[in-house]
């Protein structure tokens, strides 16, 4: 489950760790208990680009779907 302060974090932020958090895990030389830890973080933080990403997809196809609907009213009249 997301975080409070995972939920605030913009989608810049979030990506932002998150591409620190793979590039930690692939240089390797942690303990297995933190690379289950950084993986962990990593899976919380693109949950949070993805419900971002979501959340942008459904703001265009919305605007994209009203200027269709305006088209169609012009182009009837």
């Amino acid at each position: 489950m997301t975080s409070k302060v995972d939920e605030a974090l913009s989608y810049e932020q979030a990506r932002d760790e998150l591409i620190e958090v793979v590039r930690r895990l692939e240089a390797g030389g942690t303990t297995l208990e933190d690379s289950l830890a950084l993986w962990e973080r990593g899976e919380e933080l693109a949950k949070v680009c993805r419900r971002w990403l979501e959340g942008a997809r459904a703001r265009l196809d919305a605007a994209l779907a009203e200027e269709e609907g305006e088209r169609a009213e012009r182009d009837g009249e």
